[in-house]
């Protein structure tokens, strides 16, 4: 469990599934509908939806790339939390974000599995959180050209190593969008 204290809630953390980030996304129109399946599952069970938003020189601010996909709607009582760097815990508010709602307990989905994805798993369970990948529900693009396994290798590996990655304290893994359940 987390080592972080008074931690008891949960909360989803939807990373970067913006136009210009999934627009050539490996399995991208399946992928945003298990991130859809995932949010819904989230709100029907009263779990907290936390979007995380990618700024940067290619994802302008208020830009049609930086917008969310039209797939996936924030409900205004959801917090939206903008990022410059990989991890989304830094120079962002989200450490704030998380404690004010209690949250000890993450599950991710989103994009870039090997940027963001990883950056913001790692940087969750060194910051205390129990990390859960939603292994069906992060994506890449393909930079094979640039010497990069293919998409489809980046997310098995991605997947591998998070179902048995641990920490003193902290749990890991990974979950199906369908076996997801908030309650174990």
């Amino acid at each position: 469990m987390t080592t972080l204290s008074n931690r008891p809630n949960a909360a989803v953390l939807v990373i970067d599934v913006q136009n210009g980030v999934v627009a050539r996304a490996h399995d991208r129109d399946a992928v945003v509908a298990n991130i859809a399946a995932v949010v819904d599952k989230a709100r029907a069970a009263g779990v907290e939806v936390v979007w995380i938003q990618h700024n940067s020189d290619e994802l302008p601010r208020d830009s049609e790339r930086w917008q969310y996909v039209p797939e996936l709607v924030r409900q205004g009582s959801e917090a939206l939390v903008h990022k410059a760097y990989g991890d989304s815990f830094e120079e962002t508010e989200l450490e704030s974000v998380l404690a004010a709602r209690g949250v000890g307990r993450l599950f991710v989905a989103g994009a870039q599995t090997d940027a963001c994805i990883r950056s913001t798993l790692h940087g969750a369970i060194t910051r205390g959180y129990d990390a859960t990948l939603v292994a069906d529900a992060h994506t890449t693009e393909d930079l094979s050209q640039f010497g990069a396994p293919s998409p489809d290798k980046v997310i098995a590996h991605t997947n591998l190593y998070w179902q048995y990655h641990s920490a003193p304290g902290r749990t890991a893994g990974t979950v199906n969008t369908a076996d997801l359940d908030f309650t174990r």
